[in-house]
């Protein structure tokens, strides 16, 4: 049986903690990122030393409060994509409880014409957003994500996702994947050096 809660370090981290169950219960919204999944995130932003991670779907800003937990350490930032604007604002406000907002930007608008505005180096690349749309980010993001760099989907599985994104990260010979079956699926690409 595999372990759901995370034992904080320190004050700040669970004050991060604490922020995350607080968009999960009082504010009403059903978790995008279980937490099995964001603590997946932290991990592999923390342990490949991430300083620039770019996020495709921001909504709440559960998984981006994950990802600046995992910065905190690095030095690292997020840029967090999210079309909706209602939903930028509630995500803002989150990452303000959370103590966090100076290491985030939101970029507002399409994801699929913003991500155009973007220069490498990145180190990571989270997406959670359309999944129809994954395989057009792939295609813009890759190039961007430096050798050694990870590519990160959710809601992925051999069963669900998108078919052509899934056929882009497991038969693409610049990328070994590995399909994470815990929390709601999630494809963890390393961009080989």
């Amino acid at each position: 049986m595999s372990e759901t809660r995370t034992t904080p370090k320190d004050d700040v981290e669970k004050k991060l903690l604490a922020a995350i169950e607080d968009i999960t219960q009082k504010q009403g919204w059903k978790p995008n990122v279980p937490v099995q999944d964001g603590r997946m995130l932290r991990l592999l932003a923390e342990s490949s030393g991430a300083k620039t991670v770019v996020e495709v779907g921001t909504s709440s800003g559960i998984s981006t409060i994950w990802l600046a937990m995992g910065l905190r350490k690095t030095g690292g930032k997020v840029i967090t994509h999210e079309i909706n604007p209602d939903t930028v604002k509630t995500a803002q406000e989150n990452f303000k409880t959370a103590g966090v907002a100076d290491m985030i930007t939101i970029v507002e608008g399409d994801a699929h014409d913003k991500l155009l505005e973007l220069k490498g180096p990145i180190d990571m690349v989270f997406i959670d957003a359309d999944k129809d749309g994954y395989a057009d980010y792939l295609k813009k993001l890759l190039p961007l994500v430096r050798s050694g760099g990870l590519i990160c989907a959710h809601n992925i599985d051999k069963l669900q996702g998108n078919p052509e994104f899934v056929k882009g990260i497991t038969t693409n010979p610049e990328l070994e994947t590995v399909l994470y079956t815990t929390g709601a699926g999630m494809s963890v690409s390393l961009k080989k050096r």
